[in-house]
């Protein structure tokens, strides 16, 4: 049975009171979206979300995301109530330092599905766990996977870029799991839509092979119902309910742009309680008010139970159980090592060969692979062998196929992950990854295991040019807090960063992959010293200190070691170091780091890109030989003559820093 009118109404208004409390008591908040959206954030949590409250980590719940991070506290009020693990006293302490209540929704507070703000975004993560529940569906059946994927999205969500690519992926899929939930208000923070943004919606999305209602008025509760239900029931293509709300519901600013983030102060306060009929103290509650939630809570806890009953006598099956155990705990096989290739002694061969050479020898070992390309795949190799593509329809595949859509992908490998039973990776040109950064940078903040395989790493690109030729990404990746950047020299070390990649849970790694071939290293023990993200890969001729250290990374290593050995020939003592990615190495302990670059000895530092990111390691004195500008349109060979990464002029530069 459904909640009275007079139940949802009260309900609403206390989602509107919590939400000028906190706004009100923090001093600065975005009151709009939950002022105006209550009644459907009531509705949906109170009647049409299958979820339980008590273990916010149930793998077949529905999934809520709120792309419109600003709104935050509608979903922290609705959490509240609804009785998930956030309190009063957490509701109190809004945009306080260390709360579990941030500005913007962040996943380590319980019933975050993503951390949301950045326009946009929670769409595209949305997409991903809609195609998550369709490719588990497809493994495990409809007893065990059977859930939706609910969003509230704002006009700006919608104004981005990256929605605008998710929507037509999704359309193309027809992800008829994925419900959208369109506040559309006509609000932005500059003023009316209309200045800027006049499109009609309904149609670009019907145009994209989305389902669509418009419901005129959001706050008509049998209509709200009756429309939330027809999306909840078909299931052959996305659904976008546009919904006709008045932003800042209540308050004195209702349906004008200060409502978006109006400054909740005590005057503005008491108006929007008076306009209400609300007379209780700040950020009390009626009780009655958490029984309208509580019903709903409580199926989905029955709802839980006898899923894990379906799912504890399926896992009989000790085959299923093994999937499941592969793809849900995203377990790695015990014989890894023996998967992975062994290149040493191979011909000199492109890091990206070696990639996709390896993909292909453990994809069928780790079926929680799932991935695709930017359109590039064929230049990639992201491709796996025999396997099928995720197609509409047909979601038994392991393969995606993006289109030009960066930004879009990498918002939706962040989705893959955070849904679960999922290891994601995705692929384009690591000049691209500039079109993917927003997404990146919060898969770093999240601490999702995306794996992003970036060919085509620096200026020996070639003959495409200095729009293809990145310079500056490798120092921009780098900058990114959590985010591992692997940039390795030769086959051996692509091993290391794929196997650092695939055992990593705790947050994304980059791969920065060559086009042209390299010479593969024979350095002995390379697979096991490389994990610490630098290492000695040729020693000085004489044991002790050297007199100088060639560090560098990439294509770049074998000009050091070359111009390193032909060094020690002529009687000078000079190390090359191998450092495969600068964040692994720099959290090792000091003494390794010192055995490696010792403190005092001159560093001759060579990478094919910007100095930023590398000058962690340079001490005054020492030299940094890179990029200052961009490349130019030639054969690589060419290119490198050009620049000076060749190991004659590598030596040359050596011998001005020795002593």
């Amino acid at each position: 049975m459904n909640p009275s009118p007079e139940a949802i109404a009260l309900a609403a208004n206390s989602i509107r009171v919590l939400t000028v409390d906190a706004c009100s008591r923090a001093g600065i908040g975005h009151v709009g979206l939950p002022l105006g959206c209550a009644e459907l954030g009531t509705v949906l949590f109170s009647e049409l979300l299958r979820h339980d409250p008590s273990d916010p980590g149930w793998h077949d719940r529905d999934h809520f995301v709120l792309s419109a991070g600003h709104g935050s506290m509608l979903l922290y009020s609705l959490l509240h109530l609804s009785g998930y693990d956030l309190g009063l006293d957490d509701i109190r302490e809004f945009r306080q330092l260390g709360s579990r209540t941030p500005g913007h929704p962040e996943r380590e507070t319980p019933g975050v599905e993503t951390t949301s703000g950045p326009l946009g975004q929670g769409f595209g993560n949305a997409v991903g766990m809609a195609i998550a529940e369709r490719v588990l569906a497809a493994r495990f059946g409809s007893d065990l996977v059977d859930h939706r994927i609910w969003v509230l999205a704002s006009d700006g969500d919608l104004m981005e870029g990256v929605a605008s690519e998710a929507a037509s992926l999704a359309g193309h899929l027809g992800l008829g799991r994925l419900v959208v939930l369109y506040d559309d208000n006509g609000i932005t923070i500059d003023g009316p839509t209309g200045l800027s943004f006049t499109e009609h919606v309904p149609g670009r999305f019907e145009a994209y092979g989305w389902d669509v209602q418009v419901l005129e008025d959001p706050y008509d509760l049998a209509a709200v119902r009756e429309t939330l239900a027809r999306a909840r029931e078909s299931e052959d293509r996305p659904h976008l309910v546009c919904c006709r709300t008045q932003i800042g519901l209540g308050s004195p600013v209702v349906g004008t742009n200060k409502a978006h983030g109006f400054g909740m102060g005590r005057e503005g306060a008491e108006q929007t309680r008076q306009s209400l009929g609300w007379s209780l103290p700040p950020f009390e509650v009626p009780p009655e008010v958490y029984d309208v939630f509580r019903p709903n809570a409580e199926r989905g806890a029955g709802q839980r139970a006898e899923w894990e009953q379906r799912r504890d006598r399926a896992l009989g099956d000790t085959r299923l159980a093994e999937l499941w155990s592969a793809m849900y705990e995203r377990a790695l096989p015990p014989g890894l090592g023996a998967l992975l290739p062994d290149f040493a002694g191979e011909k000199p061969m492109a890091t990206r060969k070696a990639s996709g050479v390896l993909l292909n020898r453990v994809a069928g070992a780790i079926p929680s692979l799932v991935g695709g390309s930017a359109d590039l795949a064929e230049s990639n190799l992201t491709s796996l062998e025999g396997e099928a593509l995720i197609e509409r329809g047909k979601f038994d595949g392991r393969v995606v196929y993006y289109g030009v859509r960066e930004h879009a992908m990498a918002a939706i490998a962040s989705g893959l992950a955070l849904h679960g039973g999922v290891r994601p990776y995705v692929g384009t040109f690591l000049v691209f990854s500039d079109y993917m950064r927003p997404s990146l940078r919060l898969a770093a903040l999240m601490g999702v295991p995306v794996t992003y395989v970036f060919t085509h790493d620096s200026i020996f690109v070639g003959e495409d040019g200095p729009t293809h030729q990145p310079v500056e990404q490798v120092a921009a990746l780098r900058a990114i807090p959590g985010l591992e950047l692997w940039r390795p020299a030769d086959a051996r070390e692509v091993v290391v960063a794929w196997r650092r990649a695939l055992e990593r849970e705790d947050g994304p790694v980059a791969l920065a992959l060559t086009r042209q071939a390299v010479p593969v290293l024979e350095a002995d023990d390379v697979e096991s010293r490389a994990r610490r993200g630098g290492y000695v890969v040729e020693p000085e001729r004489e044991s002790g200190a050297p007199e100088l250290v060639i560090a560098a990374s990439g294509s770049e290593v074998a000009h050091a070691v070359a111009a390193a050995r032909e060094l020690n020939q002529s009687g000078r003592s000079v190390r090359a170091v191998s450092l495969p990615c600068l964040e692994v190495f720099l959290a090792q302990e000091p003494a390794y780091r010192e055995s490696v670059l010792p403190a005092g000895t001159r560093r001759l530092v060579l990478e094919a890109g910007v100095e930023q990111g590398m000058a962690a390691i340079l001490q005054p004195g020492d030299r940094f030989f890179g990029m200052t500008g961009f490349g130019q349109s030639a054969p690589w060979q060419a290119l490198a003559e050009h620049f000076g990464f060749t190991a004659g002029n590598v030596e040359q530069l050596a011998r001005e820093l020795l002593p």
